[in-house]
């Protein structure tokens, strides 16, 4: 008899601890699951062939040093942050004296239901914590029309980065025009499609114009 509840005991830790173990493996699933949503892969047609692609995100939480008014207002058009295949650390979130000199300014791009949208957010209109923010929305597009090759394997990701263009940078891109801008007296936008081309987008007497460039 000994015996027999000896082994009943051993069978009770060892389901016990099955039990445990998976519990502990729909945990970890659990807990994985929003991470899978970050990432965005599958097949577009390139030149008749299918082609596979690969677009990496982050949440609206990886950048603390926003706001918390952008913060919210992001979290409420469902972004995330979609990342460039070059991207080393986050991206993609810009703080900027874009509305003038001195101004606290926030761009970022947010990709919600497929399409990217470049967002600014004033410091004015809210954007400084103070109030609900209002964005501007300066450019969108399909997310999977913002794809070029990234690496040697053919794989496709995505090409759209932005950040702050100080007046230095922006006077020494327009180097060589036969007449050359005064330098800027606050930042602009920079809008590039990686090893492509780069827009300055400038707000300037109430409205954004593109910068004149090198040809």
């Amino acid at each position: 008899m000994r015996q027999v509840h000896r082994e009943r005991a051993v069978a009770l830790v060892i389901v016990g601890a099955l039990g445990a173990v998976c519990s502990v493996g729909r945990i970890d699933g659990a807990a994985q699951e929003p991470q899978g949503q970050l990432v965005r892969s599958g097949q577009i047609q390139v030149d008749g062939r299918s082609t596979p692609y690969v677009i990496r995100h982050l949440p609206v939480s990886s950048f603390p040093e926003l706001p918390e008014a952008v913060a919210k207002a992001l979290n409420e058009r469902g972004c995330l942050i979609p990342q460039t295949y070059q991207a080393h650390r986050p991206e993609n979130v810009v703080e900027a004296s874009l509305e003038r000199a001195g101004s606290t300014d926030w761009a970022v791009l947010c990709s919600a239901q497929g399409t990217v949208s470049l967002l600014v957010f004033f410091g004015s209109a809210g954007g400084d914590g103070a109030g609900a923010a209002q964005a501007q929305v300066l450019a969108m597009a399909v997310e999977t029309a913002r794809l070029q090759v990234s690496g040697a394997d053919g794989v496709l990701g995505f090409n759209w980065g932005i950040d702050a263009a100080t007046p230095d940078r922006v006077h020494e891109a327009q180097a060589g025009m036969d007449k050359r801008p005064a330098r800027l007296d606050h930042d602009a936008l920079a809008d590039t499609l990686v090893d492509r081309h780069t827009v300055y987008h400038f707000y300037t007497k109430g409205a954004w114009i593109a910068l004149a460039m090198p040809d």
